[in-house]
């Protein structure tokens, strides 16, 4: 078969998100809230199908209803009468297991293809001898044929999402290349309109590039509607070319979300989450971000809820250019004993700001103390479950109103759990301390992340009437003793100015604030470690940053020589910064395993962490606030592509170690989730075993109410913009 980066394991690791004990704990009203919030998640997620290749949307829906009409037991019976072995079953079983826990058949974490480990022919006779296919086979034959091809195939171009000749993206119709992205942002700049809901298609009109930016909404109208004062859409002259704004995009799903948002808000606790919902109604209605920002400035005031939630046009990672949103929703219900952990550090963030490596004026005027919850997730629709979240994304936002963090308890508990002799790179002695202290060790690295890395600095801005919100007369660089001399103007964000590096970046600064705080005793018995332990979970946090760089080059592509995940590339990019440090402090050799294949040894002097490691990470992580601050663009990506380079030279032959992370790599875990079903008054949770068979279970389920109509919208949206990669 291919290589293994390019398909899921038999053996792959798939486990059931555990929140039943949380569920039953709510109120009859807070189910019902929770139910219809999640159905709207559900449904809005259906569009990251759309989001990532031209053929995600048709395999969902000719396994959808495959499975709808057999079990995947049921199924097992007919696929050993079609020839296929037990092996290759469950291959099958994984692959569609793979593409619902994906939303898509390129992995969330990593953007590279995954295929079915099966012969192309076995997996025809599957479809072929099911009972789907016998009940309609002119729909189900021309199914096969629209995606079997595409579904397999591992042309160099298809391998990993990416721009132009880089890669795969339907963010971008297939005539796009990085310049046209340039010049998309710099229209929706002009026009004050974010692209965080947009997709660009480009065309040619007797010679002439033409662009139309569709905006994702369940209106198509094209003209003003209620709620606006004048239509955003339109044709415009743009520097000699013609742009075209149009609302419309995954129409029929918006209107979905719409609808079951309507339903929660009956069930709202508060008018803050009344007010949310409705706009995030208006906003999915009308493919208005302006209204989203309402709805989450209505967010960020609900305090403390006990069933929380955020939908939306959200992380910017799979956009190849930085700055539209994949959709995402999350529904679940607070963690109480965890989150008393979490309420501490906030109210002691004032304390711990002040100590982290740039001058007072690079900080925020005012910390806006956010919410920092313990969550156990109900509902996660969209690519992938991250463990922590810091949100909204919009720079006025949060340095004007603040922001949220979530710790998703439940996920971290499963991911994070680690099996001794599944432990690569480490030498014997740091395995058993490792496996009792990764999660503990994660858990704090995620909360100071969260809310001290993502929640920290200021971006020095000129708005719009020449306002500056820092005195340039008076604030200095400190990288170079002189005055600060750029900064963000008007419209420009940190996502639009910095664009392909900015996610990256950003996870990068935010994961140095967790190993720079760290350090500090009165963070660490926040979290109840004092002591040996304290010291303990210190460098274990630490030295599971240096593996997971290594491992973060499973994430680089050496052909196109670029990193397909933002949070492995910042990974990499601190185990360089801190081999560059010297001194002993961390150690990384190429060995010859037990098995007698190549191998790689990490080991790092736990003594030489306070000293010579916090001077490495100080020197670095001012730097990359500084560059922040100023938009200083030019010197940002100077600095970040000089430790995200990969090469085959100097110390580390870090080429070499590629090829022994991906002979030793494990694969990411699946979650199954949970549904939610109304049965009279009542709200039930109906769960699901942890396994591939599960997670199939559940999806097949998930969308019973509408699975025809919903069937002929995704492949009526899928058909109607084939032309176009």
């Amino acid at each position: 078969m291919v290589d293994s980066l390019y398909y899921l394991p038999n053996d792959i690791g798939v486990s059931a998100l555990d929140c039943g004990k949380a569920f039953r704990l709510l109120s009859p009203q807070e189910k019902k809230y929770a139910h219809y919030l999640s159905r709207a998640a559900w449904y809005g997620g259906l569009a990251v199908l759309l989001q990532t290749s031209p053929e995600s949307a048709d395999i969902f829906v000719m396994l959808q209803r495959i499975f709808r009409k057999q079990t995947p037991s049921t199924l097992a019976q007919v696929a050993t009468a079609a020839g296929l072995s037990s092996e290759e079953y469950q291959a099958f079983l994984v692959y569609t297991a793979g593409l619902y826990a994906n939303m898509g058949n390129y992995k969330s974490f990593g953007d590279t293809k995954f295929i079915p480990n099966l012969p192309k022919d076995k997996l025809e006779a599957l479809v072929k001898a099911s009972q789907a296919f016998e009940e309609q086979p002119a729909e189900m034959e021309a199914l096969w044929n629209s995606c079997s091809c595409l579904l397999y195939s591992l042309e160099d171009k298809q391998k990993q999402l990416g721009l132009g000749d880089k890669g795969i993206t339907t963010y971008f119709s297939g005539n796009c290349c990085l310049e046209d992205a340039e010049l998309a942002q710099k229209f929706l700049d002009s026009k004050k309109l974010s692209a965080y809901n947009t997709r660009l298609f480009k065309r040619d009109n007797g010679g002439k590039a033409c662009y139309e930016v569709r905006l994702a909404s369940a209106v198509q109208k094209d003209c003003a509607v209620d709620g606006e004062c004048e239509s955003c859409c339109g044709t415009f002259n743009f520097e000699g070319k013609e742009f075209t704004v149009k609302r419309g995009d995954y129409a029929p799903i918006m209107e979905r979300v719409s609808y079951h948002l309507k339903q929660a808000q009956a069930y709202a606790a508060n008018e803050n989450q009344r007010k949310m919902l409705e706009e995030y109604c208006r906003s999915f209605t009308l493919g208005s971000v302006e209204a989203h920002k309402k709805g989450s400035s209505y967010w960020i005031k609900d305090k403390g809820p006990i069933v929380e939630s955020y939908i939306g046009f959200i992380e910017s990672y799979r956009d190849p250019f930085g700055s539209r949103g994949e959709f995402e929703g999350f529904v679940a219900v607070v963690n109480k004993a965890m989150s008393e952990h979490f309420a501490k550090l906030v109210s002691s963030a004032e304390v711990f700001l002040p100590e982290l490596p740039w001058p007072r004026e690079f900080e925020k005027d005012t910390f806006l103390k956010p919410d920092f919850t313990s969550l156990d997730v109900l509902t996660f629709a969209g690519s992938g479950i991250p463990a922590g979240i810091n949100i909204p994304n919009y720079d006025d936002i949060r340095q004007s109103e603040g922001f949220k963090n979530v710790s998703l308890g439940n996920v971290l508990s499963v991911a994070y759990a680690t099996k001794k002799e599944k432990l690569t790179f480490l030498e014997e002695d740091d395995k058993d301390l490792f496996v009792k202290l990764n999660g503990p060790s994660f858990e704090v690295q995620v909360g100071l992340h969260e809310l001290l890395g993502h929640g920290s600095g200021k971006l020095f801005v000129q708005d719009d009437k020449g306002k500056f919100n820092f005195d340039q007369s008076k604030v200095m660089n400190p990288e170079t003793s002189e005055p600060v001399s750029s900064w963000y103007r008007g419209s420009e964000t940190w996502d639009s100015k910095f664009s392909t590096i900015a996610s990256s970046y950003e996870e990068c600064r935010a994961e140095c604030v967790g190993l720079y705080l760290c350090l500090k005793k009165n963070v660490l018995s926040i979290f109840g470690h004092e002591g040996e332990d304290a010291d303990n979970v210190v460098y274990i946090n630490w030295l599971s940053m240096v593996r997971a760089g290594l491992l973060g080059l499973e994430f680089y592509t050496p052909e196109s020589k670029s990193w397909r995940q933002a949070h492995m590339q910042a990974r990499f990019v601190i185990l360089r910064v801190l081999l560059e440090a010297g001194e002993g402090l961390v150690g990384l050799e190429e060995v010859t395993g037990q098995d007698g294949k190549p191998d790689a040894r990490i080991t790092m002097d736990r003594s030489k962490i306070h000293t010579v490691g916090k001077g490495a990470i100080h020197r670095f992580l001012c730097k990359l606030q500084v560059l922040k601050s100023t938009a200083d663009v030019e010197g940002g990506r100077a600095l970040y592509d000089f430790y995200s380079t990969v090469s085959d030279t100097g110390t580390q032959n870090f080429l070499r170690l590629r090829e022994t992370v991906l002979l030793r790599k494990e694969a990411r875990k699946m979650f199954v989730q949970a549904n939610t079903k109304v049965n009279g008054d009542s709200v039930e949770l109906v769960e699901y075993e942890g396994s591939a068979a599960g997670l199939i279970c559940s999806f097949t389920e998930r969308f019973q109410d509408d699975a025809e109509q919903l069937d002929a919208d995704l492949l009526d949206m899928s058909k109607r913009d084939a032309p176009c990669w």
